[in-house]
């Protein structure tokens, strides 16, 4: 498995229009690329870290080419509601224990 790791400010106020968006991309690079999906975590009021993970470095690498349309617009919001949003790590996985668990 692979991960990457992402830092997220965003504009005060934008919090629920970034979340949104934020699924809604999650869940077409799920079903168009091969991710094994994404966790947002909060750190503060306009912090926020996520995760993506994927089956493996190659997967990652050739994701892109295959969203519809319809991602341009999450895309296109994230980009409006964020002040930053920066890949802070590529790692590959050595050892999951996290429960499998299935949400949103």
């Amino acid at each position: 498995m692979y991960v990457v790791l992402y830092s997220i400010v965003i504009k005060p106020n934008q919090e629920d229009q970034f979340i949104n968006a934020w699924k809604g991309l999650t869940k077409l690079i799920y079903k168009y690329e091969g991710s094994l999906g994404s966790r947002l975590h909060k750190k503060d009021t306009l912090n926020f870290l996520a995760y993506a993970q994927w089956p493996d470095k190659n997967t990652f690498d050739n994701a892109g080419g295959n969203l519809p349309e319809e991602a341009n617009h999450y895309r296109n919001t994230m980009k409006a509601t964020c002040e930053k949003f920066e890949v802070l790590e590529k790692l590959e996985v050595v050892k999951d224990l996290l429960k499998e668990q299935q949400s949103e």
